[in-house]
């Protein structure tokens, strides 16, 4: 079986809508997360006929403020990182370079709650 991924994505009044390939039976489990916060209200419809499962997760207005946005889409039974989508905002930035940075930190934030969450967990 393989891992899901995006297969196609977009933003539509304030909704992240996308298109999620799997070979599995069963529907995706699908997370997205902001900083160290789950978003709520992630829905994942019926299987379509090519294989795909259409999700969308509303994208709350407090979170959008000046500056770059990332929210990263992951697999819920594994954990593993399926896609990430950005949002910038305010004045136009010169370099795409600081989404990739604000990316990174979203996902080093990430490393870090699981690696601690692991320690917890195996007393170590």
């Amino acid at each position: 079986m393989s891992d899901p991924v995006i297969a196609s994505a977009r933003i539509r009044a304030g909704r992240w809508e996308a298109e999620i390939a799997s070979d599995a039976e069963t529907a995706p489990r699908i997370e997205v997360w902001h900083l160290e916060s789950q978003l709520g209200g992630v829905a994942v419809g019926a299987r379509r006929g090519d294989g795909t499962w259409p999700v969308s997760v509303p994208i709350p207005a407090d979170l959008l403020g000046d500056g770059v946005q990332t929210f990263l889409v992951r697999d819920a039974a594994t954990g593993d990182r399926i896609g990430a989508f950005t949002i910038v905002t305010g004045a136009p930035l010169e370099d795409d370079i600081r989404a990739e940075i604000d990316l990174l930190r979203a996902e080093l934030d990430m490393l870090k709650k699981a690696f601690r969450r692991h320690c917890i967990e195996t007393g170590g």
